[in-house]
Formats: structure tokens, C-alpha cells, sequence
């Protein structure tokens, strides 16, 4: 029995269910170890099939994707490395779930962008959504605007960069790895976070329980003046440095009236 669906033809098996079919025809223009195609036309299944084929299967390694059209979940499970370029902005849950590659987006990203992050480094050229970087475990991510809140939320490792500000709840119950926002931040800085280091250049509307000023050290500078260096992003301004205060750690130790606060 045969069904058709826009311009597909499905099959199916003598089980009612449908048989394995033909995908989109590859559109991709191929140089070497380099391609490019045009997203306009093509649902977010097709773009990551595409993305798939050039790089596990055509030895492709660096891959420009025209017109992305803000389409969700874009670029996720890339697990290689490899370049890839957006010319144009994601929605929601773009590059997830990734280990190895460098991503360029030349426009916005939407909520969730870069979340269980493994490895390589994502450069967002505008603002990005709320949960930006959540649960990262490694490599970096570069915001070259602003972000929302609670950015960089259950971060495990890797540093989030931020030009511009950053909404509330920015790194609650942060674990590990560094974040750098040049702008101001909202309320909830650092609620209760883990470990880690968070520097801001801006003001801070409110620190989040268990969150602290720190000392400052040479490791800070030297960390700054790289990540800075690496990225191109200039001479880094003059930085506040929170870390967690520890409290957390002992439920036990507390007063009533602390306790009744923090749980």
C-alpha cells in the first residue's frame, strides 16, 4: 500500500508500517574539503541530514549553511571537528550536544543554544535566548551581544564569554568551568552554585545565595588576556571575580533560620 505525502511517495511493509525512503536529493555545492547549500527550502531534518553527509561521509570539513531561517535544533550532535558557518540566525536548541566543532553564527541564536556543549567553540555574532550554554561540559561560547536568563545554568566545565549583559539567574547552580560577561547582570548571580568562577565588568543587580566576591589572582589575568587573545575580542575591561562561598556544601552547620531560607 502506498501513500503519498507532498512530493514523497511512503511504503508500506504488509505490517502497516512505513518503509525506509529515499531522502532529499543532495544540494550541496562541493569544493574539496569545502560546501555550502541554501536552507531556505528545507526543514530542519533536511539541513542536519545535509550537515551529516558532507562530514562523516563526504570528507567535508568546513560547511557554510545559507539562509537557516531561524529553523530550530540546527547543528546539534555534530560530533567531529569540523567548521561550520550559519549565515543567518537559529531558534531554539541550535547546536546542542556537540563535540569538536567550530560554529559560526552570523546573526541571533533563541533559548537553549549550545546546551551540553562537550567540546570546540561556538561564536554567536548577535544576542542569544535564555538558557544559553546550560549543563556545558567543555569548550567555548562566545555571545557577541547580549544573553537572557539564566545563562551558563548547571555548568559542568568550558567558559561562556558575553559582551553585552546578561538576564537573571546567570549560572545558577553553576559546577565548574568560568564565565566572563563584559556587561551588566541580573538578580541571582551565582545562586547556588557548586564551584567555578563567574567575572563580570558591569553591575550586578543582585548575587544569588552561596555566591561571593573573590580574590583576585594571576591565574584570573593571565585566563582573561587569553580567552580575550584567542577570540579576538580586544583588550579585556577591568573584571569582578564571584566564586561560591561554600556554605551550601554543609546543610548540617546551619542555623534554623538559614536553613529555613536556603531549602
Amino acid at each position: 500500500m502506498d501513500a503519498v505525502a507532498g512530493e514523497r511517495r511512503i511504503t508500506y511493509d504488509a505490517r502497516g508500517l512505513a518503509e525506509p525512503v529515499a531522502e532529499t536529493p543532495r544540494i550541496s555545492e562541493i569544493d574539496g574539503d569545502k560546501a555550502q547549500f541554501d536552507a531556505h527550502d528545507l526543514t530542519t531534518r533536511q539541513i542536519n541530514l545535509e550537515l551529516r553527509w558532507l562530514l562523516y561521509e563526504q570528507g567535508v570539513n568546513d560547511v557554510t549553511v545559507l539562509n537557516p531561517g531561524a529553523k530550530h535544533s540546527l547543528g546539534v550532535g555534530i560530533l567531529t571537528r569540523c567548521r561550520i558557518t550559519f549565515e543567518g540566525s537559529l531558534g531554539y536548541f541550535g547546536c546542542g550536544i556537540i563535540d569538536g566543532p567550530e560554529v559560526r553564527v552570523k546573526g541571533r541564536v533563541g533559548w537553549s543554544a549550545c546546551e551540553n556543549m562537550m567540546s570546540g567553540v561556538v561564536v554567536i555574532d548577535s544576542n542569544a535566548g535564555s538558557l544559553t550554554a546550560a549543563a556545558i561540559r567543555g569548550g567555548d561560547v562566545v555571545v557577541k551581544g547580549r544573553v537572557g536568563a539564566r545563562t551558563g545554568i548547571d555548568q559542568k566545565g568550558g567558559t561562556v564569554i558575553v559582551l553585552g549583559d546578561a538576564g537573571s539567574m546567570t549560572g545558577f547552580m553553576m559546577q565548574r568551568g568560568r564565565q566572563i560577561f563584559c556587561g551588566n547582570v541580573g538578580p541571582g548571580l551565582g545562586d547556588s552554585m557548586y564551584d567555578g568562577t563567574i567575572y563580570v565588568a558591569g553591575k550586578v543587580a543582585s548575587l544569588g545565595i552561596d555566591c561571593i566576591p573573590g580574590e583576585w589572582t594571576d591565574a584570573d589575568t593571565e585566563l582573561i588576556e587569553r580567552k580575550f587573545r584567542i577570540h579576538g575580542l580586544g583588550a579585556p575591561p577591568e573584571f569582578q571575580k564571584f566564586v561560591c562561598g561554600k556554605v551550601l556544601y554543609n546543610y548540617d552547620n546551619l542555623e534554623p533560620s538559614e536553613r529555613k531560607l536556603v531549602l
